[in-house]
C-alpha cells in the first residue's frame, strides 16, 4: 500500500477517534464521570386506580377537607376554628380516618365484596353548651359525605366530660399569657434578679395529669431558661407554679401555689416580698450561652461525608399510595393522628399473617423531688404521635435513597397540615449474615445470605423526646416491631443535698436527670393460617431423668412446658388499649384495657396481642446534650415457628452459594462477585431538600 495512503488512513482514524471522544465527554457533561445508576424515586408513586390499599389509606387533604365542610354545615354557625377557639367556644377538634370493621374489610379482601363504607371519625368540643362535652362523630361516605353519626354513648357508655378533653395550642398559650400578664409582675425583682427574665427568657413545661383527682384541671408548670437554637429542657431554674385553669373563663384562672428550692409559698406575691426582706435563699441560675452543652451545634468542622447505602440494580420494593410491595412482603402502612404508625393487611408470599400491627401508646413516668416531675405522668398519644411525626432527614433520620412519603392531619386547628416526608421506606442492609455456614466436613462447600429488611418508620417529636418508630419485614418471614427513644431529657432544678441524688444523677451545674420510664404499646392483630388461630408458649425446665445406659446415673434433661399466655379474642368495641382522654382524667377510665382480659377461650378464635414493651432511664452526664438511640431501643420480634416447611429466605433471590473447585470471582457462580460491575456507577441520588422547620 502506498504511504501516502496509509497516512492519510491514520490520520482519519485518529479525527475519527478523537471525535468520537469529544461526543461522550460533551454527553456526560464534559466530565469523565462514571454512569448513573438507577435509584429509589424519591417521593412514593401516586394511587393511580382504586383498590385494596384504600381501605387503610390516611384521609387525603381533599377527604379531610369534605369532612370539615360538611361538618361546619351540620353544626351551625357557633362552630370557632380551633386555632382559636377558647374553653367556652365550640370547636371542631380532629378529623382522621374511621377504620372499617374488619368482617367488612375482609369480604372484599379475600371474597371480592362490595368495600365498606369510607367514613372518617370527627372529635368536637362542644364547650359553648350548658353541658359541655366532647362529642365522637362518625362521618360518611367519602369523598362526599352526607350522614354524620354520634357514636360517644355506644362506645363511652355516655357523654365525655369536658374535663378530659386534650389540650387545644390555645388553652396552652392562654396559661402562658395570664402567667406573664397576671401573676410575673407579682415579683419583678426577684424574677429580674435570680433568673434575669427580661420577658421572654422564660418558657414553661407542663405536668400531667393536671391535677390530683377526677374533674381537676390544675397544673403544675415549671420554668426553664429559654434562648433560642438551644433545648430549653436542659435548662431548669427551679420554679415551680400550680395554675388552676379549669374554669371555661380565662379571667377565673388562678396559680394556687408556687414551689421554689423545696419550698412551698402562697403566691408570687409572697415569694417577692420575702425575697425583698432578705429572707429567702435562692440560686441565681446565669442564662445558657447559645453554643453551650444543651446545644446540636458541631463541636467540629464538617469532615467526611458518612457511609451511604444504595441498591446497585435500583429499588427491590415499590410504594404506591400507602401500599408496599416485595418479592416478598405486601402491606398497607396508615399513620394515625393520635396512635401513630400501624399497618395492616401484611402478607408474606401472598399470604395474610397479620391484619393489623399497630402503635397504641407511649407512656412515660418520672419521679423527683419537684411537684411537677414527681407528678408527671406523660401518655403520648393524647398529644399526637402521628401528628407530631415531624419530617425526616435524608441520610439521617433514614437512608438517603429511601422513599419519603408525605401525610396530612387534621388536628388542633380548621385547616389541613401537610407533614412533609414524615413517613419513609426504605430496604436496610444489616450487614450481617441472615444465614451462613461453610462447611469442611466431608464436602467443602458455603452457602450464605446477606441480611436485609424491608422497613417503614416514622419519627414522633413530642415535646423533649423523639421516638423512632420502626415495622420492620425481614426475607425469613419474621415481622419486626421496634421504637428507639432520642431527643432531650426531662430535667429537674438540683436544689437539695444527697437526697436529690435518689431521683437520678446530676447532668448541669445544678439540674437534675430525672429518672424515668417509658412504655411503648403494640397491638398485633395475626391472622396465621386464618382466623382461627390458638396462642400456647413454650419455656424449658431442666428436670432430672436416669441415663437409660447408665441407670445409677441422672442427666439433667431440657423438656417443653405449654401453658397459654395471657390475649383476648378480637372485639371491634375493643379496637383500641388507650384513649387520648386519659391523660386528663387517670382516675376514672374511659374505656378500661383491664376489662378487655375476662378469662374467655381462646382456643381456635380471633385472637389479638396486646404487647408492651418497656425500660428503665436514669439518666447520666452523656445523654447531654441528646439521648443516644444506641442502647435505648425495645420492641417485639414475631418469628415463624413451625408455619413453613423450611426457612423460606432459601427462595431469596440474594441467596449465595459455591463449592470448592468452582471459581466464586464467577458472577455466574456467586452473583455478589459482579457488584464492583454492577456499582461501578454514580448512584442517582434525588436532590436534598426539607420542608418542616
Amino acid at each position: 500500500m502506498n504511504l501516502k495512503v496509509v497516512l492519510v488512513f491514520l490520520a482519519l482514524s485518529l479525527i475519527t477517534i478523537f471525535a468520537l471522544a469529544y461526543v461522550l465527554l460533551t454527553s456526560r457533561g464534559g466530565s469523565n464521570l462514571p454512569p448513573r445508576c438507577p435509584s429509589v424515586p424519591p417521593r412514593a408513586q401516586p394511587w393511580t386506580h382504586p383498590g385494596q390499599s384504600q381501605l387503610f389509606a390516611d384521609l387525603s387533604r381533599e377527604e379531610l377537607t369534605a369532612v370539615m365542610s360538611f361538618l361546619t354545615q351540620k353544626l351551625g354557625p357557633d362552630l370557632v376554628d380551633a386555632a382559636q377557639a377558647q374553653p367556652s367556644d365550640n370547636c371542631i377538634f380532629s378529623v382522621e380516618l374511621q377504620l372499617p370493621p374488619k368482617a367488612a374489610a375482609l369480604a372484599h379482601l379475600d371474597r371480592g365484596s362490595p368495600p365498606p363504607a369510607r367514613e372518617a371519625l370527627a372529635i368536637v368540643f362542644f364547650g359553648g353548651q350548658p353541658q359541655p362535652n366532647v362529642t365522637e362523630l362518625v362521618v360518611g361516605p367519602l369523598p362526599q359525605p352526607s350522614y354524620m353519626r354520634d357514636v360517644t354513648v355506644e362506645r363511652y357508655g355516655g357523654p365525655l366530660p369536658y374535663h378530659r378533653r386534650p389540650m387545644l395550642s390555645t388553652e396552652s398559650a392562654q396559661m402562658w399569657t395570664h402567667l406573664k400578664e397576671v401573676e410575673f409582675p407579682k415579683a419583678p425583682v426577684f424574677l429580674a434578679s435570680v433568673f434575669n427574665y427580661n420577658g421572654s427568657t422564660l418558657a414553661a413545661l407542663h405536668a400531667t395529669p393536671r391535677g390530683l383527682r377526677s374533674g381537676d384541671r390544675a397544673t403544675w408548670i415549671a420554668l426553664y431558661h429559654n434562648i433560642s437554637g438551644v433545648g430549653i429542657f436542659l435548662h431548669p431554674v427551679g420554679l415551680e407554679l400550680l395554675l388552676d385553669h379549669r374554669a371555661l373563663d380565662p379571667a377565673h384562672w388562678a396559680v394556687q401555689q408556687v414551689f421554689y428550692l423545696g419550698h412551698y409559698y402562697a403566691d408570687l406575691g409572697q415569694l417577692e416580698w420575702e425575697f425583698k426582706a432578705g429572707r429567702l435563699d435562692v440560686v441565681r441560675v446565669p442564662l445558657p450561652l447559645p453554643d453551650g452543652a444543651s446545644s446540636l451545634r458541631s463541636r467540629v468542622s464538617p469532615g467526611p461525608l458518612p457511609p451511604l447505602e444504595f441498591s446497585p440494580q435500583g429499588s427491590r420494593y415499590s410504594v404506591q399510595g400507602h401500599l408496599v410491595e416485595s418479592f416478598l412482603w405486601t402491606f398497607t402502612f396508615g399513620h394515625g393522628a393520635f396512635s401513630g404508625m400501624r399497618i395492616f393487611d401484611v402478607r408474606f408470599k401472598g399470604e395474610r399473617v397479620a391484619y393489623e400491627v399497630s402503635v397504641q401508646e407511649c407512656v412515660s413516668i418520672y419521679g423527683a423531688d419537684s411537684p411537677k416531675t414527681m407528678m408527671t405522668r406523660y401518655l403520648d398519644s393524647s398529644y399526637g404521635l402521628g401528628r407530631h411525626s415531624r419530617g425526616l432527614v435524608r441520610g439521617v433520620d433514614c437512608p438517603y435513597q429511601s422513599t419519603m412519603v408525605d401525610t396530612h392531619v387534621l388536628v388542633g386547628q380548621g385547616a389541613v397540615q401537610l407533614l412533609p416526608g414524615a413517613v419513609c421506606v426504605f430496604e436496610e442492609a444489616q450487614g450481617l449474615p441472615l444465614r451462613r455456614h461453610h462447611n469442611q466436613l466431608q464436602s467443602h462447600f458455603y452457602g450464605g445470605l446477606a441480611g436485609s429488611a424491608l422497613v417503614v418508620r416514622s419519627v414522633s417529636s413530642v415535646g423533649n423526646y423523639d421516638y423512632i418508630w420502626d415495622f420492620v419485614l425481614h426475607p425469613n418471614g419474621a415481622l419486626e416491631g421496634r421504637v428507639h427513644a432520642t431527643g432531650y431529657i426531662n430535667t429537674a432544678f438540683l436544689s437539695g443535698g444527697e437526697e436529690s441524688l435518689l431521683f437520678g444523677n446530676r447532668v448541669g451545674e445544678r439540674v437534675l436527670g430525672a429518672v424515668h420510664t417509658h412504655a411503648f404499646h403494640f397491638k398485633l392483630d395475626l391472622d396465621v393460617a386464618g382466623l382461627k388461630n390458638w396462642v400456647v408458649a413454650e419455656d424449658v425446665v431442666f428436670k432430672p431423668v436416669a441415663a437409660p445406659w447408665s441407670p445409677e446415673h441422672q442427666l439433667q434433661r431440657p423438656q417443653l412446658t405449654r401453658y397459654q399466655l395471657v390475649v383476648t379474642r378480637r372485639k371491634e368495641e375493643e379496637s383500641q388499649s388507650s384513649s387520648i382522654y386519659y391523660q386528663n382524667d387517670i382516675w376514672t377510665a374511659t374505656a378500661a384495657f383491664a376489662d378487655f382480659i375476662n378469662n374467655e377461650t381462646l382456643l381456635g378464635e380471633d385472637l389479638v396481642a396486646w404487647v408492651t414493651a418497656s425500660f428503665l432511664h436514669i439518666p447520666h452526664a452523656e445523654d447531654v446534650p441528646n439521648t443516644v438511640t444506641l442502647g435505648n431501643r425495645v420492641g417485639f420480634l414475631l418469628r415463624p415457628y413451625n408455619f413453613f416447611d423450611e426457612d423460606p429466605s432459601i427462595f431469596s433471590p440474594g441467596s449465595v452459594y459455591f463449592e470448592r473447585g468452582q471459581d466464586a470471582g464467577f458472577c455466574s457462580v456467586n452473583h455478589v462477585a459482579c457488584i464492583p460491575h454492577l456499582a461501578a456507577c454514580v448512584p442517582d441520588l434525588p436532590p436534598f431538600s426539607y420542608q418542616d422547620l
